[in-house]
C-alpha cells in the first residue's frame, strides 16, 4: 500500500476523531489546509474508496447520517480499539521516522527482546485455526520444554513483550506463552476446533497483566496524589477506571482480579498511591514491601562512604 495514501488514511481517521462529525464540505477545508492537501478538495469518488480502504484496513467504520454528516463509528469491543490505535500509531509513527532518517542518532528508543521471529508463524496459525508445535526456554525451568503442541487462540502484547494465548494439547489447559522464549517454532498443519468461549475479553477483561486467574473480580480503591492522578488520567490503568475527585487526591476505583502484577504495577508507582480496597491486596502489596526491605535489612551496607547523584545535584 503506497505510503501517501495511509497518510491521507490517517489524516481522514485523525480529523473526524477530533472534531466529531464534519460535512463533505467541512472535511474538504481542512483538507485544503493540511500538509497532504494539493489546494483541491478531495474527489467525491476518491473519498468513497478512501472510506472502503479505511474499513478494511483499519476496521474502522466511517458512517453519514441524515444531515450528511461524517462520523466514525465508536462502538465495538475494548480489544478491537485498542487494536485499531495500535495500527493507527504503528503506520504514524512509521512514517514519521521514514521521512527522518537522519535524525536516528536523535531518536532514543527502549531495545526490547524482539518477538519478529515467531510472531507472524503464531498470527498465522491463529488466522488458519492450526495447531504449532515448539520449544519453550521459560525461566523457571532449567532445561528448555522441546514438542510442545499448542492451539494458539489470540495474541496479547504486555510490558513490550508479546505472549501467545491458547491451549496446550498435552492438559487441555488455556496456557500463556511468551513470545521471546520461544525457540523452533513451526506449524502441524493440523487443524484444531476453537472455544468460542476463550477470547482476550473473557480471560484478560478484568485484568492487569498476562496472569489469568479464575478468582472473582474485586472492586479495587486506590487513593493517588493529585499529580499521579494527572498521569492515571492521560493513561489509564485500566478500562474500568474511574475517578472522584478530592482537593489534593483523587481516589481511584477498578474492577480487577487480584494478581502478580498488579501489585507490581502499584509498587511502581511508590508512595504516588495507596491502596485503600480490597483488604487482601492491601496484605499483598505490604507484605513485598517488608520482603524487600528485609533484603536491605539483612545485607551489610556499605552507603556511608558513597555519594548519591540526582539531576546532576548531590544528595
Amino acid at each position: 500500500m503506497p505510503r501517501d495514501l495511509i497518510s491521507r488514511y490517517i489524516w481522514i481517521i485523525d480529523t473526524l476523531t477530533r472534531y466529531g462529525r464534519l460535512t463533505r464540505n467541512d472535511l474538504n477545508r481542512l483538507w485544503v489546509r493540511s500538509p497532504l492537501g494539493d489546494g483541491n478538495p478531495i474527489p467525491e469518488r476518491s473519498f468513497y474508496h478512501y472510506r472502503r480502504a479505511i474499513e478494511e484496513n483499519f476496521h474502522v467504520e466511517i458512517r453519514c447520517n441524515t444531515r450528511g454528516e461524517y462520523y466514525i463509528e465508536q462502538e465495538g469491543r475494548r480489544q478491537s480499539r485498542a487494536f485499531t490505535n495500535m495500527l493507527l500509531d504503528s503506520y504514524a509513527v512509521g512514517s514519521a521516522m521514514k521521512d527522518n532518517q537522519t535524525l536516528a542518532e536523535r531518536i532514543d528508543v527502549e531495545d526490547v527482546p524482539s518477538a519478529r521471529e515467531f510472531l507472524p508463524t503464531a498470527i498465522e496459525a491463529i488466522r488458519q485455526r492450526e495447531k504449532i508445535s515448539f520449544t519453550y526456554a521459560g525461566f523457571n525451568r532449567s532445561r528448555a520444554e522441546k514438542e510442545i503442541v499448542f492451539s494458539p487462540y489470540f495474541v496479547k502484547r504486555y510490558k513490550q513483550r508479546w505472549y501467545m494465548v491458547g491451549i496446550r494439547e498435552r492438559s487441555g489447559e488455556i496456557r500463556t506463552y511468551a513470545l521471546d522464549r520461544v525457540r523452533d517454532m513451526r506449524l502441524l498443519n493440523e487443524a484444531y476446533v476453537m472455544d468460542d468461549g476463550v477470547t482476550p475479553e473473557a480471560l484478560f477483561g478484568n485484568v492487569i497483566g498476562v496472569t489469568t486467574s479464575r478468582a472473582d473480580v474485586r472492586t479495587v480503591r486506590l487513593r493517588a496524589t493529585s499529580t499521579q492522578a494527572k498521569y492515571f488520567r492521560a493513561l489509564p490503568l485500566h478500562s474500568s477506571q474511574r475517578e472522584e475527585i478530592h482537593d489534593d487526591y483523587s481516589i481511584f476505583t477498578f474492577r480487577l482480579k487480584l494478581n502478580y502484577e498488579l501489585v507490581h504495577e502499584i509498587l511502581g508507582l511508590g508512595n504516588a498511591v495507596t491502596v485503600l480496597d480490597p483488604p487482601e491486596l492491601r496484605v499483598m502489596v505490604v507484605t513485598e514491601l517488608r520482603d524487600t526491605l528485609a533484603q536491605y535489612e539483612t545485607t551489610p551496607c556499605e552507603a556511608e562512604n558513597i555519594t548519591i547523584t540526582d539531576n546532576n545535584q548531590t544528595i
